[in-house]
């Protein structure tokens, strides 16, 4: 049996078809609930907020637009989630405390390669999960779920150049946190 599109499972779950929105989860929950962990800190804040962003996707499914990937529309969903979470936890860095005049570098160095290198996956999560959510997501969405800069923006509902400011930004952080550990320059 072919699988069925994600545009077909949508209509089916948008006339009732439970088992449709069962494929759908099956084939996202992975991805959403990898960015709610990332996001949150704790496999349990992450569950429940995968719970919820599922949840609120299903329940505004008809506000879906058809001719955009479905995965990034969810992961639209769970960032809205998530930064609806972690303002009401009030972390250190706020959400909201991002200065826009700072002028884009090309990074020429890859902060995650050298990363890769020289520590392991659970000292990488430790060192992203110190950075202020509006950078960490952006690096998250990046470079864990690979998306290209304008579903990026997209992504976060910002401009093109903000989402760019925000992943250079905690390049920058993710670099001097590393060279605070004694790695790369």
């Amino acid at each position: 049996m072919e699988a069925r599109s994600d545009q077909e499972l949508v209509l089916a779950c948008l006339v009732g078809q439970a088992e449709a929105f069962e494929a759908l989860l099956g084939r996202y929950q992975v991805r959403v609930f990898s960015f709610l962990m990332r996001m949150a800190g704790n496999a349990s804040d992450a569950e429940d907020l995968c719970q919820e962003t599922f949840l609120k996707a299903f329940e505004n499914l008809e506000a879906y637009d058809r001719q955009r990937p479905l995965g990034s529309w969810l992961l639209a969903v769970a960032h809205n989630t998530a930064v609806d979470f972690l303002r009401a936890r009030k972390p250190a860095g706020s959400l909201d405390d991002e200065d826009e005049t700072v002028e884009l570098c090309d990074p020429a160095q890859s902060v995650e390669g050298a990363a890769q290198a020289a520590w392991d996956q659970q000292t990488m999560e430790r060192v992203l999960a110190e950075l202020p959510p509006i950078y960490r997501e952006a690096l998250v969405l990046r470079h864990h779920e690979g998306l290209d800069y304008a579903s990026l923006a997209e992504v976060l509902q910002v401009p093109e150049g903000t989402a760019k400011i925000r992943l250079f930004r905690g390049r920058e952080l993710l670099r001097r946190k590393l060279a605070a550990l004694g790695y790369g320059a």
